[in-house]
């Protein structure tokens, strides 16, 4: 019998070892849960209608809204809400063109006047590298385009434009940097013109490429490209834009979106985000020295390569990804080099203030805990 005691007092402190450890997991977890909701309240707070975040870590995945999914109502952010993803889409228009690249299809050294003749000035000095990292010096269109609270802006709510509509008016400028190469200078025209030369390459339009290259690979079942569909598919919080100087808000949330073309118009949920860029740095997209290629700076000291951005959060951890800006809905999608911490961000701005800082507590917060 005092065996037996002996062997049940051994067996019960060893769970209780065994569970103590489990115990202050379980505990860290949803401490730190808890803080992540309070940092994505506090974007809310900041100056947005709506929010939502997913992060993968050690603790595994979480997902959190904050705010409103539409003005005047009581409707909470859907936890799967697709959203306008905004210059993300560059990652995927430079991940179909490195492939192409990896084919010998396309020198990254090819100039544009090669595939493109008579598109663009000096077309013979610009390469397909130069409009992957914003060294072109080509002027970006969309600094052309009225902007809210404008009423012009208004007007071309449903307009159909074409690449080469806004590549002229891009190019009605002088170039922002000579000689191509030399200087950054982000603009979304160089991906216009990347997502023609997808097309001349392969018959089929960039849209189509990365739908079968990367979209159903990888099973991202709630991301497209709309072309000129004004409609967001499934749950979505509503975007909005200022009409007024006072702010007064507009529901845009429907809009024509080929003014965002081959760098700008990807519908897309957090998870997704998270599966692509986990892909792509994992080398399931690209082969490795491509993937180096996407990763060296396009000037030193810059923190862009070919349609991928790095960033050093607060604990000194560098995170890869882009940021996307669709006008109503605002975008984040980093990650580790390994992958094994990810968060993907959007928000629907009210334009009350700039958001950048409360995002950025709230990745330092996800990446460094």
């Amino acid at each position: 019998m005092k065996q037996v005691l002996q062997a049940l007092v051994t067996a019960t402190t060893a769970l209780a070892v065994m569970a103590a450890p489990t115990a202050a997991t379980a505990a860290s977890k949803e401490a730190d849960r808890v803080e992540l909701q309070r940092r994505l309240d506090d974007v809310v707070a900041a100056g947005a209608v709506g929010a939502l975040v997913e992060v993968r870590d050690e603790h595994g995945v979480w997902r959190g809204t904050s705010g409103l999914a539409e003005l005047n109502t009581t409707r909470a952010v859907p936890v799967h809400s697709r959203f306008r993803a905004g210059s993300i889409t560059k990652t995927f228009t430079a991940t179909v063109v490195l492939q192409l690249v990896a084919e010998g299809r396309l020198r990254l050294d090819d100039p544009v006047e090669a595939w493109l003749p008579g598109a663009v000035p000096d077309g013979h000095r610009i390469t397909v590298r130069h409009l992957l990292n914003h060294t072109s010096g080509l002027y970006d269109y969309l600094r052309t385009l009225p902007m809210p609270p404008s009423p012009e802006f208004l007007t071309n709510r449903w307009r159909t434009w074409t690449p080469d509509e806004l590549v002229a008016r891009a190019v009605a400028n002088p170039p922002t940097s000579d000689p191509p190469g030399s200087t950054f200078a982000y603009s979304n025209t160089g991906y216009l013109l990347l997502g023609q030369i997808v097309e001349q390459v392969t018959g089929r339009s960039y849209g189509e490429e990365i739908e079968r290259r990367i979209i159903r690979p990888l099973r991202m079942h709630s991301t497209s490209l709309p072309g000129t569909s004004p409609r967001i598919p499934g749950p979505h919080p509503h975007g909005y834009v200022p009409i007024t100087q006072d702010g007064d808000l507009l529901d845009y949330t429907q809009m024509n979106p080929t003014v965002m073309g081959a760098g700008g118009e990807i519908i897309s949920t957090t998870t997704d985000l998270n599966r692509f860029f986990a892909a792509l740095l994992n080398e399931r997209l690209l082969p490795g020295h491509l993937l180096d290629e996407m990763t060296t700076p396009a000037v030193q000291g810059k923190t862009y390569g070919l349609g991928l951005a790095w960033r050093d959060t607060t604990c000194g951890t560098r995170i890869y990804g882009h940021d996307g800006d669709a006008l109503t809905y605002q975008s984040w999608s980093f990650s580790t080099q390994d992958t094994h911490h990810q968060v993907t961000v959007a928000l629907t701005p009210d334009f009350r203030s700039d958001l950048d800082d409360a995002v950025d507590t709230l990745l330092d917060k996800a990446f460094c805990g």
